[in-house]
């Protein structure tokens, strides 16, 4: 069992208990020393559970808290006998079994696995849990004593309070691309630039605080724009089957193929709508932009109307000081009126003109589609006329005609013949190779796709093992970062090569265990053969002996002794069974001697005698007292 405590010490130490470094088994543990460990268990197991890992002076309070420990086992599932004298009075046995039940009982998600997800992320928060809980366990310090809200504990530096917070205000930041890439391609004059004159990020910002919130700004794009890419690239680029370069151009062009239809049917419907309200004619805008680019301003009506306003109002400043106030209000109400009524007018008016427009625009349209028809009409019948007038020319001459007709129809028809002829012996050849390039390009077709599936797959296989890398790589780095932040005192080889030799010690054992069973087993079937011979054998002795000893008295005679002997070997054979149970008793016995023996009764009835005087003694104190 030393192995076993040697563990349970090490384990102890390792959740906090202060024993010292001469305690290296059970059997120098005290009751102090079993309350600390179970205290500290049960809070690690509960946090909820309030407890003090020091006993009590007064005997009343050690026998509360003693109750409690043994009640909170008890809820925590303790299958064993157990009470405040397990604590105070108790034998190593039972300090042992209770200890190997808290450590058991102690929860398993600090223990990461290779399986459980791992990473970056869990040993932030760890951190982050760790520093937020170093912060909280120091006292608050007023705003007097502190100095932009920083505070020294020990030896770092905390920021407490918001005045020294900032606020998250992002601007856009510029760094050199394409330096780190390997291959890529960078012009002299660039590389001049971010050499030369490129400012550094830290310094691109107008505010010093605000080169952090940039950053994040900048990466977060990069990163939005990377993976918008990759999914483009993996559902429309691969389906293209164009490179990336070309497959950029293409989409280029069609970006400004559809920005010049667009520009361009907005220019040839004259109608614009923007920001400066509904203009019917594109240089009507343009001149808009012009006027408000110059020197001169054009503004609204309300903004005439309430200059207008305000120049009525400084030429008669002097009459409207004399005024009443009722009087001055009321011109105010009828210019207003005046004002909306000249409104409302050029609003009505405005939308005439333009409804007006509208019906000129598509009585154009309807005359220029009707134009359209009769100049196709038009270029119909000028060909019908020519053709009729060729044929009246000819007919004055019909005979010679027809014949010229007829003989150039005829060489019309050989040549046609001629070149039908050398059409199939160009068509032969050009129609084979035309059919062994389609089957060509069904078969290259089929193979592309497979191939492009395989890249697909591939694709994923490598975003796969990517995650996987980042996994180990983070899953490295918090390993090493946790090896790092353990004790570097514990020999582990110690450890696993007590805990091998405990298995193989209990390996043993076992084995022995099975072959005492065997030999067990092996001699209660000889037990058991010998007895079923021995009942046999005197059977057939009785029978024969008593067939004999009807007819000679010297033959009744060894009957009696027979039955005599059959009945002093059931009696022997009883009082060896009876031995052989009283030796097992007797085993028994002295190992519940032993067990009471380990108990320490005559210590602990001593140190409870000494406890009885001692919450005697506080009783009579608290009589006195009261």
């Amino acid at each position: 069992m030393e192995e076993v405590d040697g563990i349970i010490v090490t384990a102890l130490k390792e959740l906090g208990c202060e024993f010292g470094d001469s305690v290296v088994n059970l059997q120098q543990f005290t009751a102090d020393m079993v309350v600390e460990a179970c205290v500290r268990c049960l809070k690690i197991i509960n946090p909820d559970f309030d407890g003090t890992t020091v006993l009590p002076e007064a005997m009343s309070a050690r026998y509360r808290m003693c109750s409690t420990l043994a009640n909170a086992c008890q809820s925590l599932g303790y299958q064993g006998e157990i009470g405040y004298q397990t604590f105070l009075y108790s034998s190593m046995k039972e300090w042992r079994k209770l200890l190997m039940f808290v450590l058991e009982k102690l929860p398993k998600e600090n223990i990461q696995s290779p399986d459980q997800p791992t990473g970056a992320r869990v040993l932030l928060s760890r951190t982050i849990a760790a520093e937020l809980g170093s912060v909280l366990a120091n006292p608050w310090t007023p705003g007097v004593c502190k100095r932009k809200s920083t505070v020294r504990s020990g030896s770092k530096w905390w920021l407490e309070g918001a005045r020294g917070t900032h606020g998250y205000h992002a601007t856009s930041v510029e760094a050199p691309e394409g330096l780190g890439v390997v291959g890529a391609r960078v012009p002299k004059e660039i590389k001049h630039y971010y050499t030369q004159y490129m400012p550094y990020v830290s310094e691109q910002p107008h505010v010093r605080g605000d080169v952090l919130a940039s950053l994040l700004e900048k990466n977060a794009n990069s990163l939005a724009a990377q993976q918008e890419w990759e999914t483009e690239w993996n559902q429309s680029g691969l389906a293209s089957r164009l490179s990336e370069q070309e497959y950029l151009a293409r989409k280029k062009q069609k970006l400004q193929k559809r920005l010049a239809d667009h520009l361009r049917s907005s220019a040839q419907s004259g109608q614009v709508r923007g920001v400066f309200g509904q203009v019917t004619d594109l240089e009507q805008l343009l001149k808009t932009f012009t006027e408000r680019s110059g020197n001169y301003v054009k503004g609204s009506r309300f903004q005439h109307a309430e200059k207008l306003q305000f120049a009525k109002e400084a030429e008669d400043s002097p009459q409207m000081e004399e005024a009443s106030e009722e009087e001055l209000q009321r011109r105010r109400e009828e210019e207003i009126n005046a004002l909306q009524e000249q409104l409302e007018g050029l609003t009505a008016q405005l939308e005439g003109l333009e409804l007006n427009t509208k019906k000129y625009s598509t009585t154009m349209q309807h005359i220029a589609e009707l134009q359209g028809q009769y100049e196709a009409k038009n270029k119909d019948e000028e060909e019908a006329y020519q053709l009729k007038k060729k044929t009246y020319d000819l007919l004055p001459n019909a005979d010679e005609n027809i014949a010229k007709l007829q003989e150039l129809n005829q060489s019309s028809a050989d040549k046609l013949e001629k070149f039908a002829g050398k059409w199939e012996e160009i068509r032969a050849p050009l129609v084979a190779r035309y059919r062994d390039l389609k089957d060509k390009n069904k078969n290259q077709s089929v193979t592309t796709t497979l191939l492009l599936e395989e890249m697909k797959m591939m694709r994923e296989r490598m975003k796969q093992v990517a995650d996987e890398t980042r996994a180990k790589d983070d899953l490295y780095k918090q390993l090493v970062a946790e090896y790092g932040r353990m004790t570097k005192d514990l020999n582990r080889g110690a450890y696993t090569r007590r805990i091998s030799e405990i298995l193989s010690n209990i390996r043993r054992q076992k084995e022995d265990i099975e072959k005492i069973l065997v030999d067990t087993r092996v001699v209660q079937k000889e037990i058991n053969q010998l007895s079923g011979k021995l009942d046999r054998l005197f059977t057939v002795t009785d029978e024969q002996v008593f067939k004999d000893a009807k007819k000679d008295e010297a033959r009744r005679a060894a009957y009696k002794l027979l039955a005599s002997l059959r009945e002093n070997c059931d009696q022997l054979v009883e009082a060896i069974k009876e031995n052989s149970l009283i030796r097992r008793e007797q085993r028994d016995l002295e190992e519940e001697i032993d067990k009471e023996t380990g108990k320490k009764v005559a210590a602990n009835l001593e140190k409870i005698s000494a406890d009885l005087e001692e919450m005697k003694r506080e009783n009579a104190q608290l009589l006195s007292q009261a």
